[in-house]
Order: structure tokens, then sequence, then C-alpha cells
């Protein structure tokens, strides 16, 4: 296993310098082919609710927020859409909260593309796992991967406690987060049978954090490391952007679209990816802006 020293340092460009600077410190594309292979849409924590602000949370703002950035991604002609996790926000019941997903799966939907949803774990406040797959049409299980070009797509469910108990209905702490070991040994399979790079999109965070990353972070990184063919990790959950370079991979950490009134608190990108695996996060609104090579 590799050590992990290469995180602090990293993650303090970030911070301190802007992606500019991130870019010269992690040896960034100096000669980006012009043209991506692939275009992906990305955003996350919308929280949507029709329920009024709490604290910097404009829960109804979500659907103009919304409509901007689909508007861009059809703009953009993306290949797909990623939202990561927490579509939606608590609801006094299971009856509203379907109702709250189903306005903001159409508002989202209205995407020229495919829109695939990580859960995250405010999309299972009121509701199990079962109910939020059902009632938005998405992905037929929590945890899933596709090619799509030349690369390959690993969609995480960390929406479990650590004795492996899903979460849903209330039963859970979310800074109680895990892999189980039946989605911890697909992934092993998973990524032994492909010989595409991978690209990683989790809504808990796999990259050292505090409560938002999950218990097993580590062992998990170990995984996408011993592969050899995991570019980067896409993540959200802390509402902020963030940044972290870890033993050859990228954990790249986006703004939450629910923070801040609309339309300027907004957060959204559209990640280009080359086919010399660099990838280009152009952040739209709160959201920075990435370059990221494949082997800094």
């Amino acid at each position: 296993m590799h050590s992990d020293k290469s995180i602090g340092t990293s993650r303090r460009h970030f911070l301190s310098r802007g992606a500019l600077y991130l870019a010269s410190a992690t040896g960034l594309l100096a000669n980006t082919p012009a043209k991506p292979v692939l275009r992906i849409g990305l955003l996350t924590d919308l929280h949507y609710a029709d329920k009024p602000p709490r604290g910097s949370r404009h829960y109804r703002d979500t659907l103009g927020k919304l409509a901007e950035c689909v508007e861009r991604f059809n703009q953009s002609q993306i290949d797909f859409v990623v939202e990561l996790g927490d579509l939606i926000d608590k609801a006094p019941s299971a009856a509203v909260e379907i109702h709250w997903l189903r306005e903001v799966n159409t508002a989202i939907r209205k995407a020229n593309a495919p829109v695939h949803y990580i859960l995250g774990n405010h999309c299972v406040s009121s509701l199990t796992k079962e109910e939020f797959i059902h009632h938005s049409g998405c992905n037929p299980q929590t945890y899933s991967s596709f090619d799509q070009g030349p690369f390959h797509f690993v969609l995480l469910d960390a929406c479990f406690t650590s004795d492996g108990t899903p979460y849903g209905r209330d039963n859970f702490d979310w800074k109680d987060a895990s892999i189980p070991p039946q989605e911890i040994a697909w992934l092993q399979r998973d990524l032994a049978s492909t010989d595409k790079p991978v690209l990683i999109f989790a809504h808990q965070r796999l990259d050292p954090h505090g409560a938002h990353t999950i218990r097993n972070a580590a062992a998990i990184r170990e995984i996408l490391e011993r592969s050899g063919k995991v570019t980067a990790v896409f993540q959200g959950h802390s509402h902020a952007n963030d940044y972290a370079f870890i033993n050859g991979i990228h954990y790249c950490t986006l703004v939450a679209m629910v923070e801040g009134q609309a339309p300027e608190q907004s957060g959204y990108g559209t990640l280009e990816i080359f086919s010399d695996q660099s990838l280009r996060l152009t952040g739209f609104r709160k959201q920075t802006n990435l370059d990221l090579d494949r082997h800094p």
C-alpha cells in the first residue's frame, strides 16, 4: 500500500492559490488535445424541497438554478449527466418526498442526454433506496458501471452504515457512511474486468475529510490504487470546492447547488475527457475550474 503523504500539500495548493496554481503544482496539461472524446455534465447536492430556506440552504431556488444548469449542459452537447447525490431534501413524509423527487427529476431530465444519479444520504431521508430508484426511474440499482467511448465509469453507493445496513427511513447517521463487503467485492471484480481508464463517481468523500469521508475510505482508496486504472474520483457531500491528489488519483469535490440564493450562488460544471486521459472541469457560478493530467 502506498503512503498518503501527498494529500496535505495538494489540498493547500488548491485552497491557497486556486485552480491555476493547482495546474502547475501537479504538472498539468501543457498540450491537451484540442477536442474532447467525451463531455459530461456534473452537479451535486441540489437538496430540492418546497420549504423555506434554512441557513445558507435555499431549497426552493434549486429548480431555477437547475434550469440554468440544464440549459448550459444542452448548449455544451454533453454525452451524459451525473448528479452526485442529495438530489432532494428531507420531507415530512415519504409521499411528500416522492412529490419533490418527481418535480426535480422532471427538471433535470430536460437535459438532452442520459442522467445518472448517485445516492446521497438525503435522497433516502424518508424514502427507501428502492422507492428512490422506482420514482426517479433512474439507475436499476444503487451501484453500477458502464463503458462509454474509450472509458469506464463507476457509480458507487456509500449509503450504508458501518455494519452494512442500508440507509433509508431515517435509520442512519450521516457521519456513519460505508461501502459494504458485497459492494467492495463487486468493485474489485469490476475494476479487474476492464482494460479501460476509469472514473469514479460517489456522494460521500473517499479522500480524508473528517465526518464527510466514508468510514472505510482508506480500504477503498487502496483498491482503486492497486487497479492502476483509476484516473479520478468526483464526489460531493461537503458542499464546498476541494481537491486532493493521493497516490496517482485525483479526488475532486464539487460545490453544492443548494447553497445561497439563485442564480449567482449556484454551482455545476462540464467535465471534458481527452484521448490522453487528461480531464478538464469547466466550472460555472461557484464551481471551480480544474485541469487534471493522467499522471502528474
